[in-house]
């Protein structure tokens, strides 16, 4: 059994989303944000205390695009992967590199310094100069988008789950309303497949049912919390 540690909406969103897409068996423990001050028994399993923490027999995971990959080539057969016998390889791993750290990155710190923070430390320059950071380097999405359904000719792959996410982060920090109409349907479209929407259901049940609020991280307050 694999076993999934994850705060709604959080990164760890990845791998869940993946998950459903495979049709995996899994069992998903959701977390107060931030776990590593709200769920001090976590910390035995993750000395980071950040999620996604992903277990599987011996293995321990916490990078969330790197999760995918191993789901896709271990226990689906490789079907949502490229592989490097594939003339698109090299584009493929950019797109999974390139999720988390040109396009969700930016938006952590956006998220960070415009709500996280106390107000004496909240930095709007900063909020303001990232932003567009991220919308500068999403033209490249803009430009693939424009010309095929999925990132990768008209095959959905992991490379659209996570850099489906960075998108759907954007729509919670109020950066997607800049998006291109090509990149608006995008998402749209990835939030329509099934595998997406019973994602979102499966963090909602198992938060109700382990007694940890459904609100989305992006939604949650810590001004007063400094969470360095």
């Amino acid at each position: 059994m694999i076993y999934l540690y994850h705060c709604i909406n959080a990164r760890s969103f990845r791998p869940l989303w993946a998950m459903e897409e495979l049709e995996i068996p899994y069992q998903l423990y959701i977390l107060p944000f931030p776990p590593r001050f709200k769920a001090a028994d976590f910390l035995e399993r993750n000395p980071l205390g950040t999620v996604p923490f992903l277990e599987d027999g011996e293995t321990r995971m916490t990078e969330s695009t790197a999760m995918c990959e191993y789901l896709s080539r271990l226990y689906g057969n490789g079907r949502l992967s490229l592989n490097d016998k594939d003339e698109h390889y090299a584009v493929y791993l950019n797109w999974l590199f390139m999720s988390d750290s040109t396009l969700t990155f930016p938006q952590t710190l956006v998220l960070r310094y415009s709500r996280f923070e106390p107000s004496e430390r909240q930095q709007p320059q900063l909020v303001e100069d990232y932003s567009r950071w991220f919308l500068a380097r999403l033209k490249i999405v803009n430009s693939q988008i424009e010309q095929t359904s999925y990132l990768y000719d008209n095959r959905f792959t992991m490379a659209d789950i996570v850099i489906g996410y960075a998108l759907f982060l954007s729509e919670h920090i109020g950066l997607a309303k800049y998006f291109k109409p090509q990149t608006a349907g995008y998402l749209k479209r990835l939030k329509n497949r099934p595998g997406f929407q019973r994602a979102m259901y499966a963090q909602e049940q198992a938060a109700l049912a382990q007694g940890v609020s459904t609100r989305p991280v992006t939604e949650l307050d810590f001004k007063a919390l400094h969470t360095d």
